[in-house]
C-alpha cells in the first residue's frame, strides 16, 4: 500500500503552510479592524456635526426670539 507524499509532509513545510494561513488570517483581521475604525470615526464625526448644528440652532433661535 503506497502512501501519498502529503501523508508524511516535511515538518518545515507544514510549519510554512501554517504560517501562510496565519498571515492570511491576520490580514483579514486587519482589514476588518480598519473598516471598524473608519466606521467608528465616521459615526463620531456625524455625532459632533449634529451636536454643533443643534447648538447653532438653539443659539440663533434664542437670539432672534428675543
Amino acid at each position: 500500500m503506497a502512501s501519498s507524499p502529503d501523508d508524511f509532509q516535511d515538518p518545515q513545510q507544514q510549519v510554512l503552510t501554517e504560517l501562510r494561513e496565519l498571515k492570511q488570517d491576520v490580514e483579514q483581521f486587519n482589514q476588518k479592524f480598519d473598516n471598524y475604525q473608519k466606521t467608528t470615526q465616521w459615526v463620531v464625526q456625524l455625532a459632533f456635526s449634529l451636536i454643533t448644528a443643534a447648538t447653532v440652532i438653539v443659539i440663533v433661535s434664542t437670539v432672534l426670539g428675543k
